[in-house]
């Protein structure tokens, strides 16, 4: 039986490894792999006692998963994260030489180069998965964390090529992304020296989504939106996600029709948020904003009609694959949303499951929703595409079973 480490560089607690880890770890183990799973928590000491992480490891134990974690150190940014990367390379190397461990699965950079350099350490070679994900080093630069072209931009891009040098196989979220960085690998599935390559998107579990179906009248009549058309965001707002745009956007619906409604829900900013909406001359009828758990995310959106999503359009992005995308779709939803943002364009074009604005001014937003109107009722539409391109068993699953079978072959 194979046995494969998957390193990422979050804790256990955060919903991306609660809703993009462990659920594609739970697919591999379909074909009987062995899981261990290693995370860094942040503040372990004081936000874990032993009772807890014991609870946790049995909880894993009951899925079928090994876990560990470490701390994760966040001061002096720099020097925490290299001091994080030896830790976890020397744990990593000595659970290497105390099993038959047969693939290192880095979740983007920082795992992966933990991976690479356990392996360098060790007497034992195991196959290093280089899972990209998004583009770091430029996502930083974008982001405009770290200066284009300094020295912080220059080492990760550095780091990178070793990576991509070290790595047996290769995992990237869009077929941009793919075009990019492996262009000979799409009639082969292979790079240019024989390693697999495969696109894996952002994916979703349906099953999930498909129990929230029936509550949407019952939703609607706890908001007192019976009758109303809503517009709708999940999510956080600033950084990529364009606040104020999307503000404009929702405006321009209510322009159209004084009867919509606006429904966003958010963990920050509410207040901001509700603020910029009066301002815009929305009354408090008009809309709702506010944070659900995220077990009642779905039965809001089977309640509303349209969804919408404005990120930042940047190089990094084109490796972007937005969850909420994928979760909008499986709850029948249209989107509205820019261009340039990983395969977007082409996913919702040509399935014909929203509309694509082509620049935030006044007169896109209005030819937006009507296109959406002039869409009519694609909520079965959706359900179609996101079971084709998004859905966790049929495509995450079956393409990292299908990379790690590849990877196996080779050992």
């Amino acid at each position: 039986m194979a046995k494969s480490i998957y390193i990422c560089y979050f804790g256990v607690r955060q919903p991306l490894v609660q809703t993009q880890v462990v659920p594609y770890l739970l697919e591999l183990r379909k074909d009987g792999v062995e899981i261990v799973l290693l995370t860094f928590e942040p503040d372990l000491r004081k936000q874990w006692t032993a009772e807890q992480v014991t609870e946790m490891k049995r909880e894993m134990a009951e899925k079928g998963i090994e876990w560990h974690c470490l701390a994760y150190h966040k001061k002096l940014s720099v020097l925490a994260t290299s001091y994080d990367i030896l830790a976890g390379a020397m744990f990593i190397r000595r659970m290497i030489n105390a099993g038959d461990i047969d693939i290192l699965h880095g979740r983007v950079h920082v795992p992966t180069l933990m991976g690479a350099i356990a392996r360098k350490l060790s007497r034992r070679k195991p196959k290093l998965l280089f899972d990209i994900r998004g583009f770091f080093p430029e996502e930083y630069t974008d982001a405009g964390i770290w200066p284009e072209n300094g020295l912080l931009y220059r080492s990760a891009k550095r780091v990178e090529k070793w990576l991509m040098k070290e790595a047996d196989g290769f995992v990237v979220l869009t077929e941009k992304a793919r075009e990019i960085l492996f262009p000979e690998s799409l009639e082969s599935g292979n790079d240019k020296l024989g390693r697999p390559v495969e696109v894996i998107p952002c994916c979703v579990d349906l099953k999930r989504f498909a129990a929230v179906k029936g509550d949407r009248q019952s939703v609607r009549a706890e908001l007192g939106i019976e009758g109303r058309k809503v517009y709708t965001y999940v999510g956080s707002f600033g950084g990529w996600y364009l606040t104020d745009e999307m503000i404009d956007l929702f405006a321009a619906a209510r322009e159209r029709d004084p009867n919509s409604f606006t429904l966003i829900l958010t963990q920050r900013d509410k207040e901001k948020i509700s603020n910029l909406l009066t301002e815009r001359g929305f009354s408090a009828n008009d809309f709702f904003v506010g944070s659900v758990k995220p077990s009642e995310i779905a039965r809001y959106l089977d309640a509303s009609d349209v969804a919408v999503s404005f990120i930042k359009a940047c190089y990094s992005k084109q490796s972007s694959s937005p969850t909420k995308i994928a979760e909008y779709l499986a709850c029948g939803l249209p989107v509205i949303s820019n261009r340039g943002i990983g395969d977007l364009d082409e996913l919702i074009e040509d399935n014909k499951v929203g509309v694509m604005v082509d620049d935030f001014s006044r007169d896109s937003y209005l030819q937006a929703i009507s296109g959406i109107h002039k869409l009519g009722d694609v909520r079965e539409l959706c359900r179609q595409t996101v079971a084709r391109e998004f859905d966790l068993e049929d495509v995450g699953g079956k393409r990292y079973r299908a990379i790690y079978e590849k990877l196996l072959l080779k050992a």
